[in-house]
């Protein structure tokens, strides 16, 4: 190894470092600042074990209804729990069931697409006869018979949230395969005898993948309010577990006295749902600018 060898060993690593920063600066806008948002609201919600000052289902009925002070940030409730303690276990419950069904709904809602476009005939006409009798019923109302059919729970939750929340993958994937399926390519791997199954893991997916991502980030705020709405009335998380809908729905009693119990976990609510949304709203605007 010669000595101009070694010279420029070190300045690999900083190029690659360089490089990275500079994809990253020359991301939208939206996107960047979501994603910033997003990347240090998930790290302090992993560290949530380690750095939650207290227990927060440990009641102190001698401390409770406490103003904001040194002690505790953001006070206590009315059963001297630490609000900033539950504010952030109950953002670790949100987010983390959010993230699960979103994962479930996309991966339903394209398959189910895809499979629709591609087969066509009496299963593509059932298949959206089958999203269009879901559309026609308010999710709420699905979400609210499903948990009081099969019990409230977290796996019950998940699976209420799921049942509304894929139908909107389906639609986009459906209307994405179809129009990918006019592609020269997509007729010359038919003509090949490529399975359906090659042609839409093969060439329909990479396509589709930008605009369905936009879409999973942008129902990313749905689902958190969703699953906010059903703590909120009683059907989500159940005491003394904390969660963000829930926190919301014991603060009203103590809006005039104590705002600050409603406020904290409804700004951990508006906050998570905009970051996400401008990651979403970045990755639109590039598809449609991709596909302009």
């Amino acid at each position: 190894m010669t000595a101009t060898d070694i010279s420029i060993l070190p300045d690999a690593p900083i190029s690659r470092h360089r490089s990275l920063l500079m994809r990253y600066t020359g991301l939208n806008w939206m996107i960047r600042y979501g994603l910033t948002a997003l990347f240090l609201l998930l790290a302090l919600l992993i560290a949530t074990p380690w750095i939650a000052p207290y227990d927060p289902d440990a009641q102190d009925l001698l401390n409770k209804l406490q103003y904001p002070n040194a002690a505790h940030w953001l006070g206590t409730d009315q059963y001297g729990r630490d609000v900033l303690s539950r504010v952030l276990h109950g953002g670790l419950f949100s987010v983390s069931i959010a993230g699960i069904t979103l994962v479930l709904c996309t991966a339903i809602g394209t398959a189910v697409g895809a499979i629709s476009a591609r087969q066509g005939g009496l299963i593509d006409e059932t298949l959206m006869r089958l999203v269009d009798l879901k559309i026609s019923f308010p999710d709420i109302v699905v979400a609210m018979f499903l948990i009081a059919a099969l019990g409230s729970g977290q796996g019950t939750l998940i699976i209420a949230l799921t049942a509304i929340g894929w139908t909107p993958f389906a639609r986009m994937m459906r209307n994405l395969t179809l129009e990918v399926g006019t592609k020269e390519y997509i007729e010359a791997a038919e003509a090949l005898g490529c399975s359906q199954r090659f042609i839409i893991l093969r060439h329909i997916l990479p396509n589709a993948i930008g605009p369905i991502a936009a879409m999973a980030f942008l129902r990313f705020g749905h689902m958190l309010i969703a699953i906010g709405g059903l703590s909120f009335i009683g059907l989500g998380v159940q005491p003394p577990a904390s969660d963000w809908g829930a926190m919301l729905s014991e603060a009203r009693n103590y809006m005039d006295a104590m705002p600050w119990l409603a406020i904290a976990p409804g700004l951990a609510i508006f906050i998570t749902a905009l970051c996400v949304t401008l990651v979403g709203r970045g990755l639109q605007a590039g598809s449609n600018a991709t596909n302009a």
